[in-house]
């Protein structure tokens, strides 16, 4: 059961870590809570089954279309609904959950509620002490490792890697230096659309889609960025590993375990808050004002 634990607390805490982090950089550079985020991861899903099971395209190649899809219909989203209004953090809550819930209903008359799936990209397993271990789950595990490293890449060793950081840091004396902030923001909007659409593309063959997929990562991925400390993605990234396995020491240990998981991610948001309204790695709040 140990392994057990340890192999689904890693899967779930990979998708967490790239929703989340995608999540606190839009957060981080232009204070945007964009609620619609996990829909994005949904849209992506199902984007990959319409490809693969209704058009016959091979999967690998739907994920991509996927991505950058839905990267650019994100974008498309934030110019005409986000980006008027994103002076207002009240409007932009408000718009932003009005979008998902209408991509979700979108999705409910396209695809109806039927509970749908995409087959696996590699098919088997290995034993590892008596534990199943899909190849499929070592292909999702390796390639959150491949983004996130890339992530890591273009904000540290990058210009513009550079400018999303500054932003992020103090908006004000970005703008003074000669950075464009509202380029900044709807690059790093792209960035972050695209990795809820990555979650979506490499988690599809192991979920089940229905217009509803969107919910539960968004309360895990709230969860996570409290915990860790709203804008912070070393925040972000422990948190939702901390988060994962809660999530399959509840789901193995506890009985209905499956139906508390999000209970206990909001109970331990709750805590956090009640402790450390800031998070493991967040700003304090006297700091920040």
């Amino acid at each position: 059961m140990l392994l057990d634990i340890i192999v689904s607390g890693l899967i779930s805490g990979s998708i967490y870590a790239l929703l989340a982090i995608g999540f606190s950089l839009i957060f981080g550079v232009a204070r945007i809570v964009n609620i619609a985020h996990t829909a994005f991861y949904m849209v992506a899903a199902y984007c990959i089954y319409f490809g693969a099971q209704k058009l016959g395209f091979h999967p690998v190649w739907c994920m991509l279309a996927a991505v950058v899809l839905v990267t650019v219909f994100g974008l498309i989203c934030y110019k005409l609904f986000i980006d008027p209004i994103r002076e207002h953090e009240a409007a932009v809550l408000i718009a932003t959950i009005a979008l998902a819930m209408a991509l979700q209903e979108i999705m409910l008359n396209v695809f109806t509620g039927t509970f749908l799936s995409v087959p696996s990209l590699i098919k088997g397993y290995f034993l590892f002490f008596g534990v199943k271990v899909f190849y499929q789950q070592l292909l999702v595990f390796a390639a959150v490792v491949l983004i996130l490293a890339a992530l890591w890449l273009l904000l540290m060793k990058t210009r513009m890697g550079i400018a999303i950081r500054c932003v992020a840091d103090d908006r004000e004396v970005a703008n003074l230096m000669g950075i464009n902030e509202s380029r900044v923001a709807m690059i790093t909007m792209g960035i972050s659309v695209a990795m809820a659409a990555l979650a979506g593309a490499i988690i599809v063959p192991l979920a089940t889609l229905n217009p509803l997929m969107w919910m539960h990562p968004l309360i895990m991925t709230m969860a996570v960025v409290v915990l860790g400390g709203l804008g912070s993605i070393k925040g972000s990234l422990l948190g939702a590993y901390i988060l994962g396995f809660t999530e399959a020491l509840v789901v193995f240990l506890a009985p209905g375990g499956a139906f508390l998981k999000n209970a206990v991610a909001l109970s331990i948001m709750i805590l956090v808050l009640l402790i450390r309204p800031e998070g493991l790695f967040g700003v304090s709040f006297e700091e920040e004002r």
